[in-house]
C-alpha cells in the first residue's frame, strides 16, 4: 500500500494527538463497515430528493469522530456538499446570545465539496453554479460566450431555479441574493460578490447594515438559521451536487448546559430537525449527530429527557446483541474486535515506516502481543477505546524508529514502558450538576 508522504504525516500526526485526520481515512477505516453501508443507503435516499437524521452514541475515544470524517469522505466522493460542526459552549443549536448562528457559521465555514474538501467551499458552489447554467445555455442553443443572447437564456435558468426556492420559508430572500450574486458574477462587481457571500455565511448582524449594503431587509439569526440550511440543501441540487450532508459532533455539550429550561430549547430544535426529515418537509438534507451514550440516553438531562425525543428514538424490543438494527436512527458503536485492532495496527506500522522511510521489522508477533498487553489492563474490557490503542502504538513505533537497536520484546515486556491509563467512563460533571427539589 503506497501512500503519499504528506497524506502519512497527517494520518500519523492527527492520532498521535488523539484527533482525527481529515484526509486519507480510506487508508486506516477498519472494522466500520456495516454503520458505513447504513448511511451510504442514507445518501442513496438523500440524492433522490428525501432527508435522513440519525444519532451516533459512543463513549469517548470509541470512534465517533472518526466515523463522522469517514462518512464525511465517502459523501464528497458521491458528489455530495458536506458541511460540520463541532458543538461547544458558544455553539449550540439554539440560542439567544448568537450560540445558534455560530453554530450555523460553522457549519458554512466548513462547507466542502470533492474539488474543496478542506472548506470555505460557498464561493466556489456560487460561482460553477453560474458558469454550469451560462455553459448549458451556450450548449443548448449554439452560442459563444460573447453571443448577446446568452444573458437572457442564462437569466431564464436562474429564475427557473429561484421559483423552486420561492415557495420555501425565507426562499424568497434567499433568491434575491442569489439574483445580486449573479449580477455581481456578469459585472466582474467582486465587492459586491463578496458582500453576499458575507450574507450567506450569517455575518451580518443587524438588518440596518444588510438594507445599506445589499438592499435587503432580513438576516440570518439564531432562530432561523436552520431553514437556510433547508434552503441551501435545495439549492446545492440544483447547482449540481447530490445533497448537503450537515455533522454536528460534540453533542455533550448540549448535555452540559446547565440551565434545564435552555437544554430543552437545544432538544426542541433537534426534534424539529429530526421530524422535517422524516416527514418529507426538507429535501435533500442529511443530518448526523454524535455523543456520547449518557448524553443522548439520559433521562434527566439528555436527549432523551425530551420525551417527545425519547420515545421516538428508544430502541425496540428486538434490536438487541449482535441483532443490531442499522435503519434506527441511533446507531451504537460496538467496540472493534482485537482482530480489526491487528488488522488496523498492521496498517499503521506500514505508514509510519514509509513516512519516515526505514524498513519495517515488528513482526505481527509482536502486533498481538502489543494488542494483548493493551486489552489485560486492568478495566480494559470496559473502558478502553481506539484512540488510546492508536496512540499508544504510535508512541511505540516512534521510539522504535528513533532507537533501532532497541528489543521490541524486551520493550513490550519491560515495566519501563508506559501505556497511557484506561479513561473512565464519562460521568455527569459537578460543574454542571443540577440540584433539583
Amino acid at each position: 500500500m503506497k501512500i503519499p508522504k504528506r497524506i502519512a504525516s497527517v494520518i500519523i500526526n492527527s492520532l498521535k494527538g488523539g484527533v482525527v485526520p481529515r484526509i486519507g481515512l480510506p487508508y486506516i477505516t477498519v472494522g466500520r463497515e456495516t454503520e458505513i453501508d447504513a448511511f451510504l443507503h442514507d445518501i442513496g435516499i438523500i440524492e433522490e430528493g428525501g432527508a435522513s437524521f440519525r444519532f451516533i452514541a459512543g463513549k469517548y475515544g470509541s470512534g465517533k469522530s472518526f466515523l463522522l470524517q469517514t462518512v464525511r469522505s465517502y459523501a464528497m466522493d458521491r458528489n455530495m456538499a458536506v458541511a460540520d460542526a463541532d458543538l461547544s459552549p458558544e455553539r449550540r443549536l439554539q440560542g439567544t446570545r448568537g450560540q445558534g448562528l455560530a453554530t450555523y457559521k460553522e457549519l458554512i465555514r466548513n462547507l466542502s465539496t470533492k474539488t474543496r474538501p478542506e472548506g470555505g467551499a460557498l464561493t466556489l458552489i456560487l460561482d460553477r453554479w453560474i458558469s454550469g447554467l451560462m455553459n448549458e445555455a451556450m450548449n443548448e442553443n449554439g452560442l459563444s460566450f460573447s453571443d448577446p443572447g446568452l444573458k437572457p437564456l442564462t437569466e431564464k435558468k436562474i429564475r427557473d431555479v429561484i421559483s423552486s426556492l420561492n415557495e420555501m420559508v425565507h426562499g424568497f430572500d434567499f433568491a434575491r441574493l442569489l439574483t445580486l450574486y449573479y449580477e455581481a458574477y456578469l459585472n466582474g462587481d467582486d465587492e459586491l460578490k463578496a458582500r453576499v457571500v458575507k450574507w450567506f455565511r450569517g455575518e451580518y448582524t443587524t438588518k440596518t447594515e444588510a438594507k445599506e449594503q445589499l438592499g435587503v431587509n432580513i438576516i440570518i439569526t439564531d432562530d432561523d438559521w436552520y431553514e437556510y440550511i433547508k434552503l441551501f440543501s435545495v439549492f446545492l441540487k440544483k447547482a449540481g451536487y447530490g445533497g448537503l450532508i450537515i455533522l454536528i459532533d460534540e453533542l455533550v455539550n448540549i448535555y452540559k448546559i446547565p440551565n434545564s429550561i435552555t437544554r430543552q430549547y437545544n432538544y426542541e430544535k433537534i426534534l424539529t430537525m429530526y421530524n422535517d426529515t422524516l416527514q418529507g418537509k426538507a429535501q435533500y438534507l442529511g443530518i448526523i449527530m454524535s455523543g456520547t451514550p449518557q448524553c443522548i440516553e439520559d433521562t434527566r438531562r439528555g436527549v432523551y429527557s425530551y420525551e417527545a425525543l425519547r420515545s421516538r428514538l428508544t430502541a425496540g424490543r428486538f434490536g438487541r446483541g449482535e441483532m443490531r438494527d442499522m435503519l434506527a436512527p441511533v446507531i451504537k458503536l460496538v467496540p472493534l474486535t482485537y482482530e480489526e485492532m491487528l488488522v488496523l495496527t498492521e496498517k499503521l506500522a506500514d505508514i509510519h515506516a514509509q513516512l519516515f522511510e526505514y524498513e519495517q521489522k515488528i513482526r505481527e508477533e509482536d502486533l498481538i502481543t502489543f494488542i494483548k498487553i493493551e486489552f489485560s489492563r486492568v478495566g480494559a474490557d470496559t473502558s478502553i477505546t481506539p484512540r488510546e490503542v492508536i496512540r499508544d502504538f504510535i508512541e511505540l513505533l516512534d521510539i522504535l524508529y528513533q532507537n533501532p537497536d532497541a528489543d521490541i520484546e524486551k520493550l513490550l515486556s519491560s515495566d519501563g514502558f508506559s501505556f497511557s491509563p484506561a479513561a473512565p467512563e464519562s460521568g455527569t460533571d459537578e460543574e454542571y450538576a443540577e440540584f433539583e427539589i
